[in-house]
């Protein structure tokens, strides 16, 4: 299973303040649907304004990145700016 971290933020709102899940999941997309069947909710708000790290790697889109069975996933918030 996949190791993924919410925000502090998100943990509150969602997830009784706990920062740490184990998740299955083949890509990012499958790790949300598992988040928002434990969390209802939760997926809108991993879907909009946050970026995803999978084992140190910054993705701004992504839902269909893989995740292996031992990754990391934490969700951050996304930085814009120009």
């Amino acid at each position: 299973m996949a190791h993924v971290v919410l925000t502090p933020t998100l943990a509150k709102l969602f997830a009784g303040g706990h920062t740490e899940h184990d998740v299955a999941g083949g890509s990012v997309r499958h790790v949300v649907r598992a988040l928002d069947a434990r969390y209802p909710g939760i997926a809108e708000h991993l879907d909009e304004g946050v970026a995803v790290v999978i084992d140190g790697v910054l993705h701004h889109n992504a839902m269909l990145e893989d995740v292996g069975p031992d990754s990391e996933v934490c969700f951050v918030p996304a930085i814009t700016g120009g």
